[in-house]
């Protein structure tokens, strides 16, 4: 009831109605783009090649909103931004020049998102020249160098125009652009889902109790999602009084909120772009004996891939939670700020017994998180290896959209605070 309320008040403001209206006509384009298909492609054979497709294309169709097995303009998604991002994230640590452009506030950041962007072409580029000349080479009409040009134009030129897209709603939307892109390409395989039970039923294959066995497992994991994403831990903090002239300063109590899930739902994206790295180069030698063996031992298709899968994925989350997390909160930073402000923890001694403190503090919530995370990631390729149900939106759809969600409707809640605040100043 809350959501409904901060949208119904949001609503009746003009400036935050023209923004929301904007996301969703952005989202409108995103979805007509999503459905017009690549030029000189036999659709009857695309059909049969996705034909109860699973595993490591999943997540493709996921953020493309199955563009992907369609084969359309929109076919690589947002994708090559994703792994761009990550990219750059991980070189701020690697090299100084981009350690030194993070801190460097706005400008810095402009720069940065432009070297991401290059960065993002330049991958759109290598992926649709591995999807035009290795997957879906036998899809493609007339098999000419001119045809091959033209498909790895279009899908390189429907990346950077999502891209676009994404920043349009930056500027001018609700949200942020590139998740909200995501979130639109999920949310769209609700109807494919819906109906993809809806023919297990009639079938015969799935009955109805499963069925609503699936919705309350569903509303769980959804309720189980957002306490998650919400929960905090709060670190008490203390400051000292001290006298500054003729005046008292201090003496006030506060605390520092560490969320739970501090990560996110970088780790999954980390751990399946991981995992998918081997299936590039399979876009180049689809038949070949190396493919064969990655659809056996590494998919969630295959015997006993669903296990090595599982295992893999899992632990490569817990890593990633460990080292996305690091990378965002650090405890000698927050520990040294501390110490320069005169704040201190209760019970603790100022300086590396706090910094020792919030490490092991994080460290117990990264467990946690990583755990939460791992499960949410894994146990939809369970139920569908292990029963009737073939889930094409999993507990992974489910985080991203329900993140999204909260993080679009928090900021909403934010501009209307900001709008009364200066309301009150004028």
């Amino acid at each position: 009831m809350g959501l409904l309320k901060t949208l119904s008040n949001a609503w009746r403001v003009k400036e935050i109605r023209s923004k929301i209206l904007f996301t969703l006509v952005i989202l409108l384009v995103f979805r007509i783009g999503s459905n017009i298909p690549v030029p000189g492609i036999n659709r009857d054979y695309l059909a049969q090649m996705f034909q109860g497709q699973t595993g490591l294309l999943d997540l493709f169709d996921l953020f493309s909103g199955g563009a992907f097995s369609n084969f359309t303009i929109f076919a690589l998604s947002i994708t090559p931004y994703v792994t761009a991002s990550i990219i750059v994230q991980l070189l701020t640590i690697a090299f100084p020049y981009f350690e030194r452009l993070s801190k460097e506030g706005n400008e810095g950041r402009k720069k940065m998102a432009t070297i991401t962007r290059y960065l993002t072409i330049v991958l759109g580029l290598v992926q649709a020249t591995g999807l035009t000349i290795g997957l879906f080479r036998r899809a493609i009409v007339n098999q000419n160098a001119f045809s091959m040009i033209v498909i790895i134009t279009v899908l390189t030129a429907g990346t950077a125009f999502l891209m676009w897209l994404g920043e349009q709603i930056n500027e001018y939307g609700v949200g942020n652009g590139i998740s909200m892109i995501i979130f639109g390409g999920i949310i769209a395989r609700i109807p494919t889902a819906v109906r993809g039970i809806h023919t297990q039923v009639k079938e015969g294959a799935l009955s109805v109790v499963a069925v609503i066995a699936l919705v309350v497992v569903a509303v769980l994991i959804t309720v189980v999602i957002i306490l998650m994403q919400q929960g905090t831990r709060k670190i008490p903090v203390q400051y000292a009084k001290r006298m500054v002239g003729r005046k008292m300063y201090g003496g006030q109590s506060t605390h520092i909120p560490i969320k739970v899930n501090q990560a996110g739902v970088i780790p999954i994206i980390f751990s399946l772009s991981l995992l998918q790295f081997p299936l590039t180069i399979t876009y180049f030698v689809p038949q070949s004996s190396f493919a064969q063996w990655m659809s056996k031992y590494l998919s969630p298709s295959g015997d006993p891939g669903i296990w090595i899968y599982a295992i893999l994925n899992i632990t490569l989350t817990l890593f990633f939670t460990y080292f996305y997390t690091a990378i965002t909160f650090k405890p000698e930073e927050v520990a040294d700020n501390m110490r320069q402000s005169g704040g201190f923890v209760p019970g603790i001694r100022p300086g590396a017994a706090t910094e020792e403190y919030l490490s092991r503090i994080m460290s117990r919530l990264c467990l946690v998180g990583g755990i939460f995370l791992a499960c949410v990631a894994t146990i939809p390729t369970v139920i569908s290896e292990f029963t009737p149900l073939k889930l094409s939106f999993g507990g992974t759809s489910l985080l991203i959209a329900v993140g999204v969600a909260l993080d679009t409707v928090q900021q909403i809640e934010n501009q209307m605070l900001n709008r009364n605040y200066q309301g009150f100043l004028k």
